[in-house]
């Protein structure tokens, strides 16, 4: 009862007539910041005042921190100090879920409006329309009303941009594929009047928070500080990746780890992220143990789109060969939604071209609305023509996949078909011998085997290790277990789909 209470407290709160309707009003007032709205300005120009001259032209992101502004406050003022003059249109703000794992996930709040004791802000819905289709990003309105890591940012935007509409993004916990599929997403709609923010904190020390590498002793500031700043660093080196091994490595607890990673993963060549402002609770109310530090940081430059790369395809079939074998693929898996068994190619009507009767051997993929729906394929087998891999491997990819449930009669009309015709696996000497973008890799080490497709590293957006890491993870080794015994052969394909 006490549970249902609150939800439709929650629905009375956010629903209205008019202007109130879709307004979600900050909790954080009289806590987090002051509740009265002339204090809660002075005490933000205050704070802007302190940070001293503003030191950067063309600031296209800030990091900023998302503590109570008596704890933060002096740092945040630093990062909101490189706005004064500015002009955005819009201001995105990426923030962790604290209370929510979200995994793989960002959540956007369905509303029109957040509301602070400075006013309203609104939301840029037309460029989070953009977002809707976007996999991996969702609707969580319920997941944003106690969540601090967004809300705590507002005051200090409505006070240095008046009138700046926002995009607020939840962000769950991310791995770096998810990292980079969403910063080429931004970074493709993002212009020279967007201001991205990412908020929060970085290392939380002490026994509260259950990480205490360096001990009490009087060092242990200065280790946390020289932690935060080899953070920081991966920001600087533009290296995502390197920023997610650091922390697997510490273990360092920066709770807005995802956003970071996507920053980082979103800026283009010509940016240089500069540090502004370092510090720590532990300066504000003592130590006692426990300490959570502060970093405000600005990046310069312009923005960019991320560009795409490309995978080197080769060009095996001819371009009928191509049509009649995703008909094929279509239609075996439409006949086996009605019959539940494998057509012979002729109840299908389909002819066969002579490329379609070679030994070769094929992977099917489908993917629903973007996201991958089933993946099965099979190596040249003597005797085994294209055509019959094709059929066999399209039913296998929509019903046996062990990753998915079998395909639905009413998903199919959703679903993406994808071929991968393949040349015959050759073994090499060594792993630099692996040609990323072009080849696709079968992994061997013991009992244990794994292969990704050629198309797998530029979709993901992966180096050649990085690579190796994720199949070597695929065949159930450790992230470097390809580095030591393990054997790599290398194909090509001719890719072609429906899209």
């Amino acid at each position: 009862m006490k549970n249902l209470f609150c939800l439709l407290l929650m629905i009375f709160c956010m629903a209205g007539r008019g202007d109130n309707a879709k307004v979600m009003k900050s909790q954080l007032a009289g806590s987090w910041y002051p509740a009265d709205s002339a204090r809660l300005r002075g005490q933000i120009a205050g704070y802007v005042s302190s940070a001293g001259k503003k030191k950067y032209k063309n600031v296209i992101a800030l990091v900023m921190p998302h503590a109570g502004y008596r704890f933060s406050g002096k740092v945040a003022g630093y990062a909101v100090k490189e706005l004064v003059g500015g002009k955005y249109s819009r201001v995105i703000i990426i923030g962790p879920s604290h209370y929510h794992a979200l995994v793989n996930q960002i959540s956007i709040p369905d509303v029109n409006a957040y509301e602070t004791p400075l006013g309203k802000v609104e939301l840029d819905n037309d460029f989070i329309a953009k977002l809707k289709n976007v996999p991996s990003i969702v609707s969580r309105t319920e997941y944003h009303g106690r969540e601090h890591s967004i809300q705590i940012e507002l005051p200090w935007l409505q006070y240095i941009l008046p009138g700046v509409k926002v995009v607020p993004l939840l962000a769950g916990q991310l791995d770096l594929p998810t990292v980079r599929k969403i910063a080429r997403v931004l970074s493709a709609l993002i212009d020279k009047d967007t201001l991205l923010v990412v908020s929060s904190d970085f290392t939380h020390y002490g026994r509260r928070f259950g990480y205490a590498p360096f001990g009490e002793n009087f060092q242990t500031g200065e280790k946390i500080r020289e932690l935060d700043l080899k953070a920081f660093a991966f920001v600087q080196k533009k290296d995502p990746a390197g920023f997610f091994k650091f922390i697997d490595k510490t273990g360092a607890t920066i709770c807005g780890r995802s956003g970071i990673a996507l920053l980082t993963a979103m800026l283009p060549e010509n940016s240089e992220a500069h540090l502004l402002k370092y510090g720590t609770s532990a300066e504000i109310a003592g130590s006692g143990g426990d300490s959570v530090s502060y970093l405000a940081a600005a990046v310069t430059g312009k923005w960019e789109a991320m560009k795409n790369r490309k995978l080197v395809s080769l060009k095996i079939l001819t371009p009928e060969t191509r049509r009649n074998l995703l008909q094929l693929a279509r239609k075996t898996i439409e006949f086996y939604l009605k019959e539940q068994r494998v057509p012979d190619v002729k109840e299908l009507g389909i002819s066969i071209t002579p490329d379609m009767n070679k030994p070769l051997g094929a992977f099917v993929t489908l993917r629903k609305k973007g996201n991958l729906r089933g993946c099965i394929g099979n190596y040249p087998r003597q005797g085994v023509p294209l055509y019959k891999v094709v059929g066999m491997m399209a039913k296998a990819a929509a019903f046996n996949d062990h990753r998915f449930s079998p395909l639905e009669k009413n998903e199919l009309k959703d679903v993406d078909i994808e071929i991968s015709v393949l040349t015959p696996p050759k073994a090499v000497k060594s792993w630099k011998d692996i040609v990323i973008d072009r080849d696709g890799i079968i992994l061997r080490k013991g009992w244990s085997a794994a292969v990704f497709l050629p198309q797998v590293a530029p979709e993901q957006d992966w180096t050649l290790e990085e690579t190796l890491s994720y199949l070597a993870r695929k065949a159930g080794l450790s992230w470097n277990g390809w580095r030591e015994g393990a054997k790599f052969e290398v194909f090509q394909a001719d890719v072609f789909g429906e899209k």
